[in-house]
């Protein structure tokens, strides 16, 4: 059986960090792809991550490159490339920049694997996703943005730091874009069966969602020199992971929606069944209405970010 082949483009610390997980969790070959500017960089990474196999005990060829011709006919294609954010930079202030780079990259992708599945991860997410799918033109099943998996899995932390209890028995659902806007759904989280909201109070909870929203700036506040790369890499393995072993997983995703949700063509963070189709169904919730409410204006940011792009794009 031929191995599933994996592009990860971008070889900072998410895309190396990605291809890390990838390879140990032995989901196929490795491409760890960065611009020529970029030198020998990726070969090195690729060639260090190769000497550990041995150790660890993995299984996967992994090749540094700096051309497109090396990642012809992926299966999957992770696209991490773009500039990070820097100590009080937004995801909007990366809006204008990583808007080219992710275009040139879609073009990339559209030219040499023509039938992969796209997971976008660069910021800001919502806008990035939506012009992947633009550019390359695929079935809008076949572009999918990281950004749920990432929200819930800091929401779940949070929550178990909260109770003291493992994250293992917290299930979550957070919806919307992926930042300030993005929407908690109370009534589908839950620590081992029981709702949390019979184990946390109302303003406790809007805390500790508070501080999922802001779980991406509060990690480069720390770090000073960078952003947040080793759950965001998990995330995107977990993504590939159910797309090449087609695991059929319910997780939240960036997703395209026209009639769901009554979103109307715009791709924003939502349930989904991710498996070797890509995103093969998107899962459509009874909300209440204050989630409703929360929902579409989080949708409206989406779509009012999404057009300030196309107008810096077309200027």
């Amino acid at each position: 059986m031929r191995r599933a082949k994996i592009t990860i483009v971008g070889a900072g610390n998410v895309g190396a960090t990605c291809a890390h997980w990838c390879a140990s969790m032995e989901l196929g070959d490795i491409v760890l792809l960065d611009i020529p500017a970029a030198g020998d960089m990726p070969a090195g990474k690729a060639l260090d991550l190769m000497q550990a196999s041995p150790i660890m005990g993995f299984d996967s060829n992994i090749v540094g490159t700096t051309s497109y011709d090396d990642a012809a006919e992926s299966d999957v294609v992770i696209v991490t490339a773009g500039i990070p954010r820097k100590p009080g930079m937004s995801r909007d202030d990366l809006l204008s920049t990583n808007a080219r780079i992710v275009t040139s990259v879609a073009e990339q992708i559209k030219a040499t694997s023509p039938n992969a599945i796209v997971i976008v991860v660069s910021n800001p997410l919502d806008a990035m996703v939506q012009q992947m799918w633009k550019v390359t033109g695929f079935d809008p099943s076949r572009v999918v943005g990281q950004a749920g998996v990432l929200d819930t899995a800091r929401y779940r932390t949070f929550l178990a730091m909260e109770l003291g209890v493992s994250v293992e028995d917290i299930s979550a659902l957070l919806m919307g874009g992926h930042g300030d806007t993005m929407v908690p759904i109370p009534s589908c989280t839950s620590v081992g069966g029981i709702p949390v909201t019979q184990l946390i109070d109302s303003q406790r909870l809007e805390e500790i969602v508070d501080r999922t929203r802001k779980g991406g700036a509060e990690i480069v506040s720390l770090l000073k020199t960078g952003s947040a790369y080793y759950a965001p890499a998990a995330a995107c393995a977990q993504m590939a992971e159910a797309i090449v072993r087609d695991k059929k997983r319910l997780i939240p995703c960036a997703a395209y929606c026209d009639k769901q949700y009554n979103v109307g063509g715009y791709y924003v963070g939502v349930p989904v069944v991710l498996g070797s189709g890509g995103v093969e169904k998107v899962v459509e919730l009874q909300l209440t209405d204050r989630e409703t409410a929360d929902f579409q204006n989080s949708v409206d940011a989406v779509k009012s970010l999404v057009a300030t792009m196309e107008s810096l794009l077309s200027s």
